[in-house]
């Protein structure tokens, strides 16, 4: 049986491994995700992610965590807003912000996978994916 939703998989893999300290996790490969990650560690919440091969032949997005020099996680929250049973889509002037600006809304538009700041400078709405600080 397939996976309903990858991106909350990927993002409950990320809070998971970022509780035990964990230096990297391996999460499943597909577009959504790949353009998730790259937008996460533009904003430097994570380190780096690579694309490699898993042991049965598959292709896994490797996820390298980022922590502070004192050992605490760069990442203190995680949430999926948009769901496959219910998806939360927004206009441009009604982006909402995260912790009154201290975390980040990823969106999902159709200029691609950005940040809530990005998509008010393009002036562009689409659906919120998930909410990181």
């Amino acid at each position: 049986m397939g996976m309903t939703d990858p991106i909350a998989d990927m993002l409950t893999r990320i809070r998971n491994a970022n509780r035990v300290r964990f230096n990297s996790v391996d999460v499943l490969l597909s577009k959504v995700n790949l353009n998730v990650a790259k937008v996460l560690s533009e904003s430097g919440y994570i380190s780096r992610f690579d694309i490699k091969r898993d042991s049965s032949g598959r292709e896994a997005l490797k996820i390298y965590l980022k922590y502070s020099d004192s050992k605490e996680c760069v990442i203190t929250g995680i949430q999926r807003v948009s769901k496959p049973g219910r998806r939360i889509y927004v206009k441009s002037e009604k982006i909402p912000e995260v912790l009154n600006g201290y975390g980040i809304s990823i969106l999902s538009t159709s200029k691609g996978v950005m940040t809530d700041k990005e998509a008010r400078a393009l002036n562009v709405g689409g659906e919120i994916l998930c909410n990181v600080w």
